[in-house]
């Protein structure tokens, strides 16, 4: 039996089990089983991976995406240029491991948002600073779409929330949370902005898929905005992370 499975912690919020449940019985895979893994210290997976001879690939989520990076043997390009790895390839050969890390949140992110996209889309507010944000930034260059980095603490490419005026707000018509503010079992919270300066030309993504309309979508839809959440994301990493595994 291979296995496949998410480390991460916490998990609870987790959608991979049923979808790649669902992934091998459509495409007859009998061979292979996903799990998770709740795991808060990052350097106990790959205690997992070298005990565990039947994995063969896992998906990285909160808060290892960048943590995991210098524990593996190799990055893929997109992993590099973002500084973030969601996808391990567990290559395993005469009792020798390697193991190889992806992104595909820059492809999940880009294929989702893309086709929602119209001529007033030409500014975007990326809230949040962590490593889905880099692959996001990543996807908005592809794009060729201008955007600032909102975050808590203020850096060399990152301002602050508390920066974050009206003629920002209403200029900027792409606003993507990439932080887990609202996500469950913390429904309740989100990024505390002015949502008075959205219109009807704004395209609001929350990478968040569980809820499946966080209070921060809600907050936008009420002032006329177009929402998005990342289940599609999601499901286009997923099935991108099954092609790099070869199941």
């Amino acid at each position: 039996m291979r296995t496949f499975g998410l480390f991460g912690f916490p998990l609870s919020h987790s959608f991979s089990p049923d979808w790649f449940a669902e992934y091998f019985t459509q495409n007859k895979v009998k061979d292979a089983q996903y799990k998770l893994f709740p795991i808060e210290e990052v350097s106990e997976i790959i205690q997992l991976i070298n005990k565990d001879s039947t994995l063969l690939g896992l998906n990285v989520t909160i808060p290892h995406k960048q943590h995991i990076i210098p524990l593996l043997n190799e990055l893929s390009a997109d992993a590099q240029e973002i500084g973030a790895v969601n996808c391990i390839k567990i290559n395993r050969e005469n009792k020798q491991v390697y193991t190889v890390g992806h992104n595909t949140d820059v492809i999940g992110f880009y294929k989702s948002i893309q086709p929602l996209l119209q001529n007033v889309h030409t500014k975007a507010l990326v809230f949040g600073n962590g490593g889905s944000s880099k692959a996001v930034q990543v996807a908005l260059r592809k794009l060729g779409i201008e955007y600032k980095v909102v975050s808590r603490n203020i850096t060399s490419n990152a301002i602050g929330y508390q920066q974050l005026d009206f003629d920002i707000l209403s200029s900027h018509t792409i606003w993507i949370n990439t932080t887990p503010l609202g996500m469950f079992p913390n429904t309740d919270v989100c990024l505390d902005i002015d949502f008075n300066a959205l219109s009807k030309n704004h395209l609001v993504y929350d990478l968040v898929y569980n809820p499946i309309e966080t209070l921060f979508l809600q907050k936008c839809k009420s002032k006329g905005a177009q929402t998005k959440n990342g289940i599609e994301m999601l499901q286009i990493q997923a099935m991108a992370s099954a092609e790099i595994w070869g199941v």
